[in-house]
């Protein structure tokens, strides 16, 4: 089955097409990791965007659902260079064709993801539309070009109704503005009371669960869109400790009066260092995101710098120790990714300690 992949600016490939015949709209970004493909796909993150990965061979260990880290995929399509339809790992439950069939999302394969990749990262992140079914690159294009914005992304991907994960430690609430569950697996882990609730909630439904601190969970699209969390986290800074994670830490952000950004081509992968200008200790963290916080706004704001990016010298991690807050850029859960920083969790749970003391 032939499909066409078309970006904005004119360029199209044409490959071999697989799941969902049909049209698929979204921004195209590309992610680095050699594995965690099923973690990646189920990431609310990439709501609104179509996924290429780097990494030529795609499906070769198949697919099971223990990996996933939502409910099913959420990126809108996928773009691969070669399908393994064979897989070889006693976990497998599918194979990736029958993962995205059975999703409802659409993939196409054996186009030049190198030539994609560096497209993106000279000209920045484009408009893509994916047509499975049809070999028409002008139409593809077009298709593209014409698509219109979707600021809703949060709200597509948020948990619809509240939900408790009992523990016998502190009570954290965690904004769900599209978690990942091996977030949520590492706070329960943790012996954390976890309740979650959806990005929209009020502070004073909030505050009706008596919490101890406040988790800004990861999710897609711009941070200024996530309007209810930035003004939920004006008016409770100060009063508990909240805590962010990915798109959180950018809510966190804009909430204490910095900005943010959309960089060029994003950060998504498993391999990007972090340094701590605290300790001089690297980390290699996984990360998903378009946005980033600016740095020259953030004088005037409290906060403190506390981690930035090797590669480019983004914000990774930001600390107000009088108004009791604490963010980072990047995924401690690694999930896919290395465990460098997995610390947070633990690090979570004793700020909750010291700054409710």
């Amino acid at each position: 089955m032939k499909a066409v992949l078309g970006l904005e600016d004119g360029t199209y490939v044409v490959g071999e097409g697989f799941g969902k015949e049909g049209v698929t709209y979204g921004e195209l970004v590309f992610a680095t990791p050699y594995t965690g493909y099923e973690e990646a796909l189920t990431d609310p993150s990439y709501k609104g965007q179509i996924l290429l990965f780097t990494y030529p061979l795609i499906g070769n260990y198949g697919v099971n659902e223990a990996n996933f880290q939502s409910n099913g995929i959420k990126a809108e399509g996928l773009v691969i260079r070669e399908r393994c339809d064979k897989p070889s790992h006693y976990l497998s439950q599918k194979t990736l064709e029958e993962f995205l069939v059975d999703q409802n999302t659409s993939g196409i394969s054996d186009v030049d993801t190198r030539m994609l990749t560096i497209k993106t990262r000279r000209h920045g992140t484009m408009r893509a539309a994916l047509i499975v079914g049809s070999d028409d690159g002008d139409k593809a294009c077009e298709l593209a070009r014409n698509q219109k914005p979707n600021p809703g992304l949060v709200e597509q991907v948020t948990c619809k109704e509240p939900y408790m994960i009992k523990g016998r430690g502190p009570r954290v609430v965690v904004m769900d503005f599209g978690v990942k569950r091996q977030i949520i697996q590492n706070l329960v882990k943790r012996d954390l009371d976890v309740a979650v609730v959806p990005a929209n909630t009020s502070c004073e439904k909030i505050m009706e669960y008596d919490p101890d601190a406040i988790l800004l969970s990861n999710g897609p699209g711009d941070p200024q869109d996530a309007k209810n969390g930035i003004e939920v986290t004006k008016k409770l800074s100060g009063q508990l400790p909240i805590f962010g994670i990915c798109l959180g830490h950018q809510i966190a952000s804009l909430a204490l009066g910095a900005n943010t950004y959309k960089l060029k081509f994003g950060h998504r992968g498993a391999n990007q260092p972090v340094i701590d200008l605290e300790t001089k200790k690297v980390y290699i963290t996984s990360q998903n995101h378009g946005y980033a916080v600016d740095p020259e706004t953030i004088d005037g704001t409290g906060m403190e710098i506390i981690q930035v990016n090797a590669n480019d010298g983004t914000v990774e991690a930001m600390k107000h120790d009088e108004l009791k807050l604490w963010s980072v850029q990047y995924h401690p859960e690694a999930s896919p990714g290395p465990r460098d920083s997995n610390w947070f969790f633990d690090t979570l749970v004793k700020k909750i300690g010291d700054w409710n003391a």
